[in-house]
């Protein structure tokens, strides 16, 4: 079997970009490859950028016998074991690393609600604001009930009455506030 080193043709229109590989001499450009050995990328900025090559096994391949394309013998020849490019292109790698655009965080974009959505969202909001409400009225209402029993009736020591009195009146109001809370989540 004869073996050749040559490109096989990828990327797309105007945008080229090939693999070096070992193949059969029979088989087509783009056909089974029996190896990949590196790529050539014509399309970078950087000229001795553009070709990385597995040199050990093009050595390999070239040891026993395979042939390689004009282009190919080429880039052995600059980017090989002992290419004539290898310095150059070391740097050109480097600055191509050094210089390469990042791309900005994503945004995060919140969808549009659907009008079911904001509905259900004011109605929460709603029915937790009149919450609130009810709950500081209710607690505003008991402050002042207690402080005033405590001042008409002083409670003397080992009294039970007015300890049951006071009792008795802060269970009523705080079942009436619980009762109007009711009522508000309900409405």
């Amino acid at each position: 079997m004869a073996v050749r080193i040559r490109l096989k043709k990828l990327g797309r229109r105007h945008r080229p970009f090939f693999r070096v590989c070992a193949m059969d001499a029979r088989t087509p450009r783009n056909g089974k490859v029996i190896e990949e050995l590196g790529y050539y990328d014509p399309m970078v900025e950087e000229t001795d950028a553009r070709a990385i090559l597995k040199a050990e096994r093009i050595d390999y391949w070239l040891g026993v016998g395979a042939k390689p394309t004009p282009k190919v013998g080429v880039l052995i020849k600059k980017y090989g074991t002992s290419g004539t490019h290898l310095d150059a292109q070391q740097e050109a790698l480097e600055r191509l690393a050094i210089n390469k655009p990042t791309a900005p965080p994503p945004l995060k974009v919140e969808l549009p609600k659907s009008d079911e959505e904001t509905a259900a969202e004011a109605a929460t909001e709603e029915a937790a604001s009149a919450e609130t409400a009810t709950e500081e009225a209710a607690s505003d209402e008991a402050a002042t009930d207690t402080a005033a029993e405590a001042s008409t009736t002083a409670p003397a020591a080992g009294d039970d009455v007015s300890d049951k009195a006071t009792s008795e009146a802060t269970a009523e109001d705080s079942s009436a506030a619980t009762e109007e809370a009711d009522n508000a989540k309900s409405e």
